[in-house]
């Protein structure tokens, strides 16, 4: 079978919003995203909470064929397209791992990266000042996973995704996004994605709402 072939008999076209797996599930497959965008969700007491949304070349699904444990979290297609994955089933998996050195030392560099990003996201989680939350995790994911485009660096969250990520609510989110809107340090593309102009001027913002809880008191910005 050519490489062209093998590829297409694993591979699966989903539309936007299909469910790859759910939260509890038993897992049995992992796979890599082909095109397209997926978004993990996390169950939390008072609702949804995205955690990443991945884009092509991202792999995810590993770690419930790995140790054999209940998926942690809801792995969706995001609503403004379809998907391209390619499956593969733990007994695949592991005869890839044990003959390929190279997506070994992948993996590897994949889950030291998920590792800082959860130590990230607690970080911000530990702000006291929603909007500086808000700011916080828009500058990590421009910074870290953004896909740079001539007019600056698209972020693969919109508003809601961001606010439920942080623990904020939308109207504060909104708030924010609205004020940095404003001064064209960002803009908010038509599927709702967010275009960040000017990644210094957003440390600046976020340098100035950190200020007062440095200084143990309470911005008013």
């Amino acid at each position: 079978m050519t490489t062209e072939g093998a590829l297409a008999r694993f591979s699966r076209e989903l539309p936007a919003g299909s469910i790859l797996f759910r939260e509890g599930e038993r897992g049995e497959e992992m796979f890599v995203i082909q095109s397209g965008q997926v978004r993990i969700v996390k169950r939390v007491a008072n609702g949804d909470k995205v955690l990443a949304t991945l884009g092509p070349g991202e792999f995810l699904g590993e770690m419930a064929i790995l140790n054999s444990k209940p998926r942690t979290a809801t792995a969706q297609v995001t609503d403004d397209g379809p998907a391209r994955v390619l499956a593969i089933d733990a007994k695949r998996f592991e005869h890839m791992i044990a003959n390929n050195r190279e997506i070994v030392l992948r993996l590897i560099k994949k889950l030291a990266a998920r590792l800082d990003s959860a130590d990230a996201l607690i970080e911000i989680l530990m702000h006291k000042d929603p909007k500086a939350r808000v700011v916080r995790a828009l500058a990590r994911h421009a910074e870290s996973f953004g896909q740079p485009t001539p007019q600056g660096v698209r972020v693969l969250l919109d508003a809601d995704d961001l606010a439920a990520q942080v623990n904020v609510d939308a109207a504060q989110t909104a708030d924010v996004l609205s004020r940095l809107r404003r001064v064209r340090v960002i803009s908010v593309e038509a599927d709702g994605k967010i275009l960040v102009h000017d990644l210094d001027r957003l440390f600046d913002f976020l340098e100035f709402l950190e200020m007062p809880q440095k200084f143990g008191g309470e911005t008013s910005a």
